[in-house]
């Protein structure tokens, strides 16, 4: 076994062990720059869902309008399960939009295995 031959952010040596005659970890190896971009672009447009915001404030009026005495309980409780039927869909788009990117990771690592060993994919 070998080092990475690359160099870290703050210039430090890689530890990553590498087999000749690999010169270069998944990280640092230069014909993973396009997936590595790709990658990076995808976490950098991943924000926190601007939805949450909307149907916390909308939680805050509904609590707010009964406690005043504004809304009746009977409409507050059909909005509330309302409000709780539109979170359970946006966790849910958050599952399926996290399995996808593990999905997409799994099968890089299994490209990079594959490349480098000429083995199987895993688990098969």
């Amino acid at each position: 076994m070998a080092v990475c031959a690359g160099t870290k952010r703050d210039g430090s040596q890689c530890t990553a062990t590498v087999e000749p005659p690999q010169e270069y970890c998944w990280w640092h190896d230069p014909a993973n720059a396009e997936e590595r971009r790709t990658a990076a672009s995808k976490a950098g447009k991943s924000r926190p869902n601007r939805e949450l915001a909307g149907v916390k404030a909308q939680l805050e009026d509904l609590t707010r309008d009964v406690l005043a005495g504004d809304l009746e309980t009977g409409r507050a409780a059909v909005a509330n399960q309302l409000i709780n039927t539109r979170l359970r869909a946006i966790e849910q788009e958050r599952k399926i939009k996290e399995t996808e990117d593990l999905e997409a990771r799994i099968e890089a690592l299994e490209r990079t295995h594959a490349r480098e060993k000429g083995a199987r994919k895993w688990g098969a």
